[in-house]
Parts: structure tokens; sequence; C-alpha cells
């Protein structure tokens, strides 16, 4: 399989120095690569939810695999849902036949009888009678999800109905998983298993969906939240790169009251380059008041990541981490808060970003953690909900490819 340059200089170890990534009409021709000539044992990942756009992903995927023949042996359907959320009716029912539609499609996809449909719950009402936080209702949820992978030789994960605290999680703990040890030879090989990331991605709509009353208990994605609990780290400076999407100023100021001290250096991220070449300076107006009136944040401290290329956005944030890593090092370390509020792709770079970042024991001079403040209630239209033509988008994280 063809891997993309990365033209980067520095960071020659970078794990995805090289990347597969591929968009529209050239994510079936990669499927082809990957699934054509070998028997699959497949667990496929989406959300339970109102967004439409898994159907999107599911649809692509199931009716490549009908047309090509793909030996499919074994498929196992996992569906993440997360009940805290205040949704219309509407919304409700439609989520209810989003679920319906996919498990029949899943269902339809090969003519093997080893299918199977099953769901897991990220909820702070899991586990019985304990009232779990957020944060830990997440982990156990993904440890759920990592515990139902056994002999699978492909594993897809489609985040294009997930919220974002699930497909980071979900992603970031499949990696984990698959990648022991970031600095082995070729880590990614991952024994030959397939980390494939789906995204129908529609930014416009991601802008158009409402996201209100954020918890003020704010959720750590699991293994991310040593910077913020660390009692050894607290007197480092902490650097906080809000990465910045429509309609998240709520979020951010809860996040910002919560665990961002007055002294911070603020580094602001907006998507650049764009299909929407205004769509920074939109931006840069919403958050004009928390982050430049407020905070006083220099214009100078603004970073820039690629809208549509998430190995791209990884580069440019682990980049500007690194940074900020090694000068600070020199007087004894520092924090790195990140926290994603733009579409899919760019998030997915940031999740990429930090899972290679982060520490592997508690003797580096730096932390990383990803707080997020969860709205409780969404709001959409569903007019724009059906309107929505999202393109689709693949990421290979892990495989053969990176032999």
């Amino acid at each position: 399989m063809a891997l993309a340059d990365a033209n980067f200089r520095g960071y020659a170890e970078m794990l995805w120095k090289h990347y597969v990534f591929r968009r529209g009409i050239e994510v079936p021709a990669m499927w082809d690569q990957l699934f054509a000539h070998r028997p699959a044992r497949l667990l496929y990942i989406a959300g339970r939810s109102f967004d439409i756009r898994a159907q999107a992903a599911m649809n692509a995927f199931v009716d490549t695999v009908r047309v090509s023949g793909y030996d499919i042996r074994r498929a196992d359907l996992l569906l993440v849902e997360l009940k805290a959320y205040q949704i219309s009716q509407e919304l409700q029912q439609q989520a209810v036949q989003n679920a319906e539609d996919l498990e029949k499609k899943f269902r339809a996809m090969t003519d093997s009888q080893d299918v199977s449909v099953s769901n897991v719950l990220m909820s702070p009402a899991a586990g019985g009678d304990e009232e779990l936080s957020a944060s830990n209702a997440l982990r156990r949820g993904t440890e759920e999800v990592l515990q139902g992978i056994t002999d699978h030789t492909d594993i897809i994960l489609d985040a294009s109905s997930l919220p974002r605290i699930a497909y980071l999680a979900l992603m970031t703990g499949l990696l984990s998983k698959l990648v022991p040890d970031k600095r082995a030879a070729s880590p990614l090989l991952a024994n030959g298993k397939n980390l494939l990331v789906l995204v129908a991605e529609d930014a416009s709509l991601d802008g158009k969906i409402q996201a209100e009353d954020p918890n003020n208990d704010l959720v750590m994605i699991p293994g991310f939240s040593s910077a913020l609990h660390a009692e050894s780290m607290q007197d480092w400076p902490l650097v906080w790169l809000p990465i910045l999407g429509e309609n998240r100023v709520s979020q951010l100021e809860k996040i910002m009251a919560s665990v961002i001290p007055t002294n911070a250096e603020i580094c602001p991220v907006l998507p650049h380059p764009s299909r929407d070449p205004r769509r920074a300076d939109r931006l840069l107006e919403e958050y004009r008041a928390p982050l430049f009136d407020a905070r006083e944040t220099p214009m100078t401290n603004i970073l820039y990541a690629h809208e549509a290329n998430p190995f791209e956005a990884y580069r440019q944030i682990l980049g500007a981490m690194e940074r900020y890593r090694e000068s600070m090092g020199v007087i004894g370390g520092c924090r790195l808060v990140v926290t994603p509020l733009a579409s899919k792709l760019i998030s997915l770079g940031v999740g990429l970003a930090c899972f290679e970042l982060r520490p592997s024991d508690m003797k580096e001079n730096y932390g990383i953690a990803i707080p997020l403040a969860e709205p409780m209630r969404y709001i959409v239209a569903m007019e724009d909900l059906h309107a929505s033509k999202p393109e689709l988008s693949a990421l290979l994280l892990t495989g053969d490819a990176y032999s």
C-alpha cells in the first residue's frame, strides 16, 4: 500500500512520519487493498446516537464489501451509547432508527453466520447502584470495548456519530492496546492488526449542532489527566492549547474557570487551511471575549491546524507541544493541557499527537491532560441533519502497511 511522504523537518522518530489517509472516492480503493486478498475477522465500533452520518459510513463500507466480495469470516458490531444528554423527542426517535438501520445493514453485509451485535453504555449511570463520575464511566466503557477485542484481524472505529469524549477515549485506548511500546521497532505494525478510523465529516453540520449546558464536572480522557492531578507537577507552568470550533464558548469558559490558572500560557489553535477561508476570522471574533479580552492572550500565540487532514493537524500540534516541552524543560518541566473543541478530523489529529507524546512514566519532566466540559444538551434542526452531505475519510493507524 502506498504511503504518503511526510515532508516533515525534525521529529524523525514520529510514529506517523508516513501515514495512510484517504478521502472521498479513494476510500473504497483502500478497502480493496486491505480486504480483497485475505479472510478477515472484523470488529466494527460505531455510535448509537441521533447523528445520521454513521449510516453514511456504514453504507459505504457494507456496499463495498458486498460488491467486492470480501471474505469476512466473522463480523462483530459494537454500538456505543452515552445517555447523559438531553435531546428532543425527534432526536431520540432518530437515534433509535439509526441503531436499527445500522444493525440491519451490518447483518446483511456478509453471508457468514458468525455475526453479532452488542451495546456498550458509557454513562454516569453505568455500573449498577454505584454512581460513577463521567470520567470513570468513560474509562469503564472504554475498558469494556477493549475487552471485546480477541482474535480480530481488523478493527474499524467509526467516529461519525460518536461524541468527542467517546471517540478520543476509544481511539487512544485502542492505540494503547495495539501499540504498547511506542519505541519498539515498527511499533505501528501491531502484530498485523489493522486499526482503521472512519469519519463521515461535515464541518458545516458540526457548526450547526448546538452543544449547551456544559457539565460542572470536567471529563478527562482516560490516561490523560496527569498534568492536572499529579501533585508533583502542580508547580510547573501550564500551557493550554484550546482547539477552537463553533458554538463551544461555554465549554471553553467552563474549562478555563475550572483548571486554567491566570498565569497559564494560552495558545489558541485555529483551522487553517480551511474550506471556508473566513472561518478562522469568525472563530477569533467568537472567542474574543474569553481568550483575548479577559485573558489578554497575545495574537502571536495563535497556532494553526489543518482542517481536512488529521495527520497534518497531528504534526502541527505535536510540534508545538514538543517545542514547549523542550523550552520549559530547562526550568524543571511543564504541564500541557489540550482541549479539542473543533471538528472531528482536527480532533482526531490532536488525539494522535497526545497519544504519541504521552509520558511513559512519571519520571518525565512534563504531563499531558485532555479535559473536556461535556454539554448536557444537544440541539440541531432535523432538516439540517437530513440535509447533511458528509465526505468520508479513512485513517489507517496500524497494521501491515507500517511494517
